[in-house]
């Protein structure tokens, strides 16, 4: 049997085909047509080009599942015939920065929110996205709302849903109760109707005519609603046990580690959703590689490597402190228009000391949030770290003596696929869904305890600038 899984991510399309007898699987990737703005994106032509991603997978081959994933947080509004009329807002947009400030005023306000819903009053949460649209003259009730993956189901299928781990994060679902909060819609202006029904993995939707058309494929094809990428990498990964928690680092910054009931400190800082199976609670940053490319497109000629910028580090110089909120920071303060910045600067640093600096502050902000959730939930018993952090040893090798645990490297790119393709063998009643699918071998890295009691002096410093500019 074949399973097709397609992905709209924040700014590329990715698809997997999955054979399940033979456990072979072909990828393909493709970076979305995004203008400067990719916060703000088309709908249609996000569909068209993961559509595009599908077809060439599915090319002579007989689909027998299509499971969907996407980035969580986007929101739109629609007309009653489902044509957009807004931009797809990413998570990435803070243009509500200004409105989600107001209400942080209200402590009370903000913990009441944070306790029903699992999120912060944060611009990046559709919530308040809705609000700033209301605010700029939309008139809310007049329009569908959706989110680009709940739209790639609806152009699949005809069918208006969102599986229960997306709607986790938009910030109108009440964590407890696993449905649409009525007095947050209310705050809102909206009604239930407006919004996709919320269904779970395990119910799927027959292809459409137009959907099968799009795919080059035939109609009738079970399809599973659209899973959040964070919760399919979970399941992915393999780490959906209690104790294991996921760490990566690629453009922006994530721990995650799963539970059986909601984790929710009594002061807002880390968030919580739901997961396709169980409950995630966890930190995520804005700032990670995507703070390293800005750096070195920016300070380097273009034909300069990481690597070549790696081996102009000095051992015995000490960095500057870099605080990596060059696009706002999420967990643990929630600041969306805070500013990055270098601090401790002396004449005899170079750009390679702060190229260093960037690579220790990025980690920094995600030990903030890490110590949050082990406070929580205990020490984890394994830490899987994957992303484009794997592509510098160097880089690796911090993270590991900073956080101070045995880390498990998995180079899998693409687990928020295999989580696709784990809930649909379970869908299709497939035997072993998860041990059949390839897990990349693992490899287990040890702290230096010397190194790590080191960088827990620089974090110290961190931590002073930190709240010194807070």
């Amino acid at each position: 049997m074949h399973i097709l899984v397609l992905e709209s991510s924040t700014t590329s399309a990715k698809g997997m085909l999955y054979d399940t007898e033979s456990k072979t699987y072909r990828v393909e990737t493709s970076s979305f047509s995004l203008g400067e703005d990719t916060t703000r994106q088309d709908a249609s032509g996000i569909y068209e080009e993961t559509m595009a991603v599908g077809r060439r997978l599915a090319a002579g081959k007989q689909i027998d599942l299509i499971s969907l994933s996407g980035a969580w947080h986007s929101i739109f509004l629609a007309d009653p015939k489902m044509n957009p009329v807004t931009p797809v807002y990413a998570w990435s947009n803070t243009e509500a920065s200004p409105l989600c400030s107001r209400l942080r005023e209200d402590k009370d306000f903000v913990d009441w929110y944070y306790k029903r819903t699992g999120c912060m009053v944060s611009a990046i949460y559709p919530a308040f996205k809705l609000m700033m649209l209301k605010e700029q003259g939309y008139s809310l009730s007049d329009h569908l709302i959706m989110g680009q993956g709940s739209y790639n189901m609806y152009r699949l299928t005809g069918e208006r849903v969102t599986m229960d781990s997306m709607a986790s994060g938009t910030g109108l679902m009440n964590i407890h109760s696993k449905t649409y909060d009525r007095e947050i819609l209310d705050l809102v202006g909206i009604g239930e109707r407006q919004l996709e029904r919320i269904v779970t993995y395990k119910e799927t939707l027959p292809l459409s005519e137009a959907g099968a058309k799009a795919l080059g494929i035939a109609a009738g094809i079970p399809v599973m609603a659209c899973g959040s990428d964070g919760g399919l990498n979970q399941v992915g990964s393999g780490a959906i046990c209690d104790g294991v928690m996921t760490f990566s680092v690629g453009t922006s910054g994530a721990i995650r580690l799963s539970s059986d009931a909601p984790v929710i400190p009594d002061t807002p800082s880390t968030w919580c959703y739901l997961s396709p199976k169980k409950w995630l609670s966890g930190g995520a940053t804005s700032g990670a590689t995507n703070c390293i490319d800005w750096f070195k497109n920016k300070m380097f000629e273009p034909d300069t490597t990481y690597s070549d910028i790696e081996r102009g580090f000095s051992p015995d110089t000490d960095p500057p402190i870099f605080l990596p909120f060059l696009f706002g920071e999420r967990a643990p303060g929630w600041q969306d228009n805070r500013a990055g910045g270098f601090y401790d600067i002396r004449p005899c640093h170079s750009r390679h000391d702060m190229y260093r600096s960037i690579m220790e502050g990025v980690l920094f902000n995600l030990y903030q949030n890490y110590e949050v959730l082990t406070k929580l939930n205990g020490i984890p018993r394994k830490v899987m770290l994957s992303g484009g952090i794997l592509n510098s040893e160097f880089w690796t090798r911090i993270c590991v003596d900073l956080f101070n645990v045995p880390m498990t490297v998995n180079r899998m790119e693409h687990n928020s696929l295999l989580g696709g393709v784990v809930l649909g063998m379970e869908v299709l009643w497939l035997s072993g869904a998860a041990e059949g699918v390839p897990f990349e071998e693992e490899t287990v890295l040890y702290p230096d305890r010397e190194k790590h009691m080191a960088y827990q002096k620089r974090y110290e410093r961190y931590l002073h600038w930190y709240h010194t500019t807070s």
